[in-house]
């Protein structure tokens, strides 16, 4: 036991010096040979209570065979934003820890749009923990389509999802919004490294929602293992239900839903209806 703690404190302060090596010599990029889904920066233009963006990302995932590309642009009326809700894809059925979480808006003429902070991979790179702490992949602001960012989940890689309603006004949905958009905003010109422990996907929502916070969510296991992200946000009060966080699980997952739905025209308004969404436990 003492030989493998020894090897693991050896294992990480190796890492903290090439880690430390890499952030000195390394330079990020908006100008790389980038993968399919990671060529494309949205570009965000916020005019008074108007969003405008160019380049929302809508891929369909195909059960066989290449995602087809898409995008499409958009416009946002802030003064129209309602919820917001947070996704949470777990990556292994062993160990809930390793995950993807983002967030998606709703907005009152059944608009929605997702904003997923990533990793930015170059052609035939893909995603691993030690690279992504060693200044090997650039941060992207995927902003895009439920139907993409759900789906290539559920059908290319057939993780489980799930879709918690957030307990928030619209005032503060609004605040998040923007200030999520502002950070994309900044990366179209400002590029910065992506890293697993300090820049990942959930610190970059932890950030956010810290600005609108009357308390700051206090950086812990949930957030440098987002598979426990939910964990955290049920405690702290944040999921808009009065169901124990097992239950939550169960009820406010949507994989198969969505699966099932992925080509109807109200996709986000189906994968939102399954038993009244719990509807009932909602709280006020």
């Amino acid at each position: 036991m003492k030989i493998i703690k020894y090897l693991t404190g050896i294992l990480l302060i190796i890492i903290l010096l090439v880690a430390g090596w890499a952030y000195l010599i390394l330079n990020p990029s908006n100008e790389r040979d980038w993968r399919t889904e990671h060529r494309v920066l949205p570009t965000v233009e916020i005019e008074d209570s108007l969003v405008h963006i160019r380049n929302v990302r809508n891929f369909r995932y195909p059960a066989y065979g290449e995602p087809a590309p898409g995008y499409y642009d958009a416009t946002y009326d802030l003064g129209k934003i309602e919820s917001v809700w947070f996704v949470l894809s777990p990556f292994l059925a062993e160990w809930r820890g390793p995950a993807h979480s983002f967030l998606s808006f709703e907005f009152a003429d059944s608009q929605f749009v997702s904003i997923s902070v990533e990793t930015r991979r170059e052609k035939d790179s893909d995603y691993s923990f030690v690279k992504g702490a060693l200044n090997q992949f650039e941060l992207m602001y995927v902003i895009g389509d439920e139907r993409d960012l759900i789906g290539l989940r559920v059908v290319t890689w057939e993780d489980p999802v799930y879709l918690y309603p957030m307990r928030a006004t619209p005032a503060q949905v609004r605040e998040l919004f923007v200030t999520m958009l502002t950070r994309a905003q900044q990366l179209e010109y400002e590029p910065e490294f992506y890293n697993t422990i300090t820049n990942n996907c959930t610190t970059n929502i932890v950030d956010a929602v810290n600005v609108i916070a009357t308390e700051r969510i206090p950086y812990s296991l949930g957030i440098f293992l987002p598979g426990y992200s939910d964990n955290l946000a049920h405690r702290l009060g944040f999921i808009n239900s009065d169901l124990p966080l097992e239950e939550a699980r169960e009820q406010y997952r949507v994989d198969e839903n969505s699966a099932a739905n992925l080509d109807a025209a109200d996709f986000s308004h189906r994968i939102r209806n399954q038993a009244a969404f719990a509807l009932l436990h909602l709280t006020p």
